[in-house]
């Protein structure tokens, strides 16, 4: 995975969480995913096509994703309210819109974002596209942006 879209990810990471839910963030050492791993109780998905193709996912324990989301929103919601599901899926959505529009050159559309909660759930990927997982830390708990995507293999025929 080419480190320009890694170092999009980080700085719309670090913008979104400063910014939007005013939560200083750090940012720990990325690591490549060798296997289907668990992710957290809580997470939101965001697929990517066009020029480049894949997914973004925010992964959450469950009471990190609720202290964040009480941030976020001003008030406290639970797993099962429909609006806990709806903040961490725009939260993926301002994540992976703002590094989508900081990558120049390539264009790209996202998905509208998935939200999966319970614990023990896995997100598959694509076998043939790294899976790049970077550990994050807030004041608030620790959580996982795990970023796999790719360029597109264009298509001789249409071209």
């Amino acid at each position: 995975m080419d480190a320009i879209y890694i170092k999009a990810f980080v700085e719309s990471i670090s913008n979104v969480f400063t910014m939007m839910v005013q939560l200083p963030i750090e940012i720990n050492a990325p690591t490549l995913r060798k296997e289907t791993s668990p992710s957290f109780d809580v997470s939101g998905i965001i697929g990517l096509s066009g020029d480049i193709v894949g997914s973004c996912v925010l992964s959450f324990p469950k009471q990190t994703a609720l202290k964040i989301v009480e941030k976020f929103c001003g008030q406290l919601y639970e797993p099962d309210d429909p609006d806990f599901a709806d903040a961490i899926g725009e939260l993926t959505n301002m994540v992976s819109g703002g590094a989508k529009g900081s990558i120049e050159g390539k264009n790209a559309s996202i998905s509208c974002p998935s939200v999966i909660i319970g614990e023990g759930h896995t997100v598959a990927i694509r076998q043939d596209t790294p899976c790049v997982v970077i550990p994050c830390s807030t004041d608030l708990g620790d959580f996982v942006i795990e970023i796999a995507i790719k360029e597109a293999a264009v298509n001789v025929a249409a071209a």
